[in-house]
């Protein structure tokens, strides 16, 4: 034997090892919050969770053996989800108390940070009213009641949500895998939330109760000023967009996962792929049609939104319409617009930020545009990416029933092209709105849904692993918030690419890549969340998915991937 080891009693200490280099040593038991408590204060970002080795863990999570222990706060994206998914704990069980009657439905996210609800059962809550359950909140977190967790048997979980009416989350737990459930406990309130939680009420001191339409918005911090509530824009258009989806739903008798999965169990899957791929046509055919009757008041079609939202397939799909409306959409490539490399502006970081407004030759894109409404002969710039240079293009010259369509990150952006050019153009905002929740208290986030998307797209088109495309993630997710989320107001119209059926379909095709990423690697967290999520769904067939389906713009088969617009 090496008389280097030897056999010891355990010690009733164990040390903890934090990021910075200093080890930490506590009582075997101790949590992983009192030991990063005192040693990692911070007023700007709040400490909201751990990672405890290579796993996300909340602060009452007790260390038992030698660990590495990293912080979780407010301004890390899991650490924001904690405090969401908290916060909406409190809302659900404030409401529940005031008005035991009623159902509350968590709905979509808004700008600036927050959840649009809903109430059934009774009218929308009044001022007095929304100021009361504002009051049953705050109270609350001044009394720092803990959120107590427990896995409690599958039957147990079901029973409980049948006595208390809470049919969506029956029907939502009559598909789970696994024999057990987690359920949080606020004084006599239990509910299941998909993931963890703060260890207390008396961390939730930001929020906000803002009345909206026939609803109301829970305002929560952004993750950027995360002990502040941002000011809360006017969003009509997105609201509309998202009232759009609740009436599509409607139609569809599909509020839930649980209903979806019902329908699919039940042979119906086919009849909920045609009404959806329906709906997306007809709405496609609408705005066609709102660009054709505007003349030439619209010879301009500028196009955006966010990573993954099926604007390639939209763009394409939009054209065929506007050719069968007797118009000749041409295709603009924004891309060969980039100024030369050597004068693309820097980020923050020292690197060059090729999403920045100003890669863009924004006179040259005027100029040309202004000439190619005018009917003039235009030669048109071409990139050369492997050089970084611009170089001469084809020449084009269009008619009078030529519609230019661009698109591009900065379609929305005042800034893109000149006032007598903006008077002449039709702005569309396309993204993948998902409003079909887990059930009434869980939402999908739009956000999960456009990733899985181009997860399952990355791995197939461009041989990337479930590890690169999260990575990159966070990177995208910083120039959306930058470039096109504060313009999607200015849109025209706004197309929903969301489909009911998606996620049903994503499953198959992007667990087997989400099980590949290793464990032990910072991506692991997201990859477990994400199967874990995923899990809910029953799997469609893909063959089931029409061949024009914004949807086969991920998981391929798109008869569109090689459809070419018209070129004068």
């Amino acid at each position: 034997m090496n008389d280097k080891i030897q056999t010891i009693t355990e010690s009733d200490l164990v040390e903890v090892h934090l990021p910075d280099g200093r080890v930490l040593s506590g009582p075997r038991g101790t949590t992983a919050g009192e030991f990063l408590g005192t040693n990692y204060p911070s007023d700007a970002a709040p400490l909201v969770a751990a990672v405890v080795n290579t796993d996300l863990r909340e602060l009452t999570y007790q260390i038992q053996m030698e660990t590495r222990l990293a912080p979780v706060t407010m301004a890390d994206a899991d650490g924001a989800r904690i405090y969401r998914r908290s916060l909406t704990f409190l809302l659900s069980a404030a409401f529940s108390n005031l008005f035991p009657a009623s159902h509350l439905t968590i709905d979509h996210s808004v700008s600036s940070g927050g959840y649009f609800c809903q109430i059934t059962d009774r009218p929308p809550l009044n001022q007095t009213e929304l100021a009361s359950l504002d009051k049953y909140m705050r109270d609350w977190v001044v009394k720092d009641e803990p959120f107590c967790r427990k896995e409690v048997s599958l039957a147990e979980a079901t029973a409980y949500f049948e006595t208390k009416g809470y049919h969506d989350k029956v029907q939502l737990l009559s598909y789970r895998q696994k024999p057990y459930v987690t359920l949080y406990k606020l004084d006599d309130y239990r509910d299941y939330h998909q993931g963890y939680m703060v260890p207390s009420t008396g961390y939730l001191k930001w929020f906000d109760l803002v009345p909206a339409g026939d609803g109301f918005i829970l305002h929560y911090p952004q993750r950027r000023s995360p002990t502040s509530i941002s000011p809360m824009p006017e969003y009509p258009k997105l609201l509309a967009a998202f009232r759009q989806y609740s009436q599509w739903l409607a139609r569809l008798g599909i509020g839930s996962v649980g209903e979806l999965n019902d329908a699919i169990q039940d042979g119906r899957s086919r009849a909920v792929i045609l009404v959806s791929e329906a709906l997306h046509e007809q709405n496609i055919a609408e705005i066609a049609r709102q660009i054709a009757g505007r003349g030439e008041n619209a010879r301009v079609v500028l196009i955006a939104g966010p990573s993954s939202s099926g604007k390639t397939t939209f763009s394409r799909r939009l054209a065929v319409q506007l050719l069968a409306l007797g118009l000749s959409p041409f295709a603009l490539e924004l891309d060969n617009f980039f100024v030369d490399r050597e004068k693309t502006p820097l980020g923050e970081d020292g690197q060059f930020d090729f999403e920045a407004l100003e890669t863009l030759d924004l006179g040259l894109l005027g100029e040309d545009l202004s000439r190619l409404i005018a009917g003039e002969l235009v030669q048109l710039p071409k990139y050369n990416f492997k050089a970084g240079k611009r170089e001469i293009g084809e020449t084009v010259q269009l008619g009078p029933e030529h519609i230019i369509i661009l698109e591009g990150i900065h379609g929305l952006d005042p800034r893109l092209v000149p006032g007598q050019v903006a008077g002449r153009a039709y702005r569309i905002y396309v993204s993948a709105l998902t409003q079909l929740n887990l059930d009434r208290h869980n939402r999908v986030s739009t956000t999960d849904t456009r990733l899985i998307r181009r997860i399952v797209r990355d791995f197939r088109e461009r041989g990337y692993t479930a590890v690169q495309t999260i990575n990159r993630w966070e990177s995208v997710r910083r120039g959306e918030k930058k470039y096109i989320f504060p313009y999607q107001e200015n849109a025209d119209a706004m197309f929903n690419s969301a489909l009911v059926y998606e996620l049903s379909s994503l499953k198959p095709l992007a667990e087997p890549i989400l099980r590949q990423v290793p464990h032990g690697t910072p991506e692991y967290i997201e990859a477990k969340r994400l199967l874990a999520f995923l899990e809910w769904f029953l799997p469609v067939e893909m063959d089931l998915i029409p061949d024009n389906s914004i949807l086969r713009e991920f998981v391929g088969g798109s008869i569109l991937k090689d459809f070419t617009i018209w070129k004068a």
